[in-house]
């Protein structure tokens, strides 16, 4: 049994992906990284610097991992929560995590950081499926600090350009459908995300995505209430807002509520 500062696999997996979900920041050397692997939505830091971005978890709840649970994730650990940061660590660390056969996130795909540690990602204005589903995906499973910019659709790349985001579902960049696959699913596969889980969502996503609301028996219900929302909201980051709640429901569905029946 882990100790009061640890949290074990099992433990950890059941709250990946939810809201509220801890921030994870991954401490292992760069040598250590080896395939380009992390925790789903975790951040690499470098323990030795610890005093000078502690800051930026204050308020939040953190994971610190190392490859094997270790010196250096508990000392990183103690230090942020000499700090007053409510820190554990991953017990076991990586490797328990990875022999788990848990999902790891390939943040080859994961575009540059801004100063302050986040992504930024631009999109056409007026977001009815796709342009939620993706930012949903990223917030939970990619980079919680996301940051997305909806514009018109003649401007995407040129902010892209100035601003440094990342284009997507916008036809320019690696972010678009491919075939069969719409950008959602394309997100899944790049950043090495196909669990069952978000697999099943994205049936879902796709369907009512793609004009086959018959795909799943939840695809009619998802286009439903896109469309609602995007009715009721003149701005697109309020809707985005107001709307990842949907896609946290349908998520938990997937993954542990598709057994339940309602009569």
């Amino acid at each position: 049994m882990p100790s009061p500062t640890e949290i074990s696999v099992a433990q950890l997996s059941r709250i990946i992906g939810l809201p509220g979900a801890p921030m994870l920041v991954d401490v292992r050397p760069r040598d250590e990284h080896g395939s380009n692997d992390v925790l789903p939505a975790a951040r690499p830091m470098t323990a030795d610097s610890v005093s000078t971005w502690a800051h930026g978890f204050s308020g939040r709840r953190v994971i610190v991992y190392c490859l094997d649970g270790g010196d250096l994730s508990q000392g990183t650990a103690a230090w942020l929560r000499q700090a007053g940061i409510d820190a554990q660590t991953l017990e076991g660390g990586f490797e328990a995590w990875r022999k788990a056969d848990q999902p790891l996130l390939r943040i080859d795909r994961l575009p540059a950081r801004d100063q302050a540690g986040r992504t930024t990602w631009v999109t056409r204005a007026r977001p009815k499926i796709i342009r939620i589903a993706c930012p949903w995906l990223i917030r939970r499973f990619i980079d919680p600090t996301a940051l997305f910019l909806y514009v018109a659709p003649s401007e995407v790349t040129a902010v892209a350009g100035r601003f440094g985001a990342t284009p997507f579902d916008s036809g320019d960049g690696l972010w678009n459908d491919r075939g069969d696959a719409c950008t959602f699913d394309v997100m899944l596969a790049e950043f090495n995300l196909r669990t069952g889980p978000l697999l099943r969502l994205a049936a879902i996503v796709r369907g009512a995505d793609t004009g086959r609301p018959d795909l799943t028996a939840q695809s009619g219900g998802l286009l439903a209430i896109s469309l609602g929302y995007s009715r009721m909201f003149r701005d697109d980051v309020a809707q985005l807002d107001a709307t990842i709640p949907v896609y946290d429901a349908l998520y938990r569905w997937c993954r542990d509520g598709t057994d339940e029946t309602h009569g």
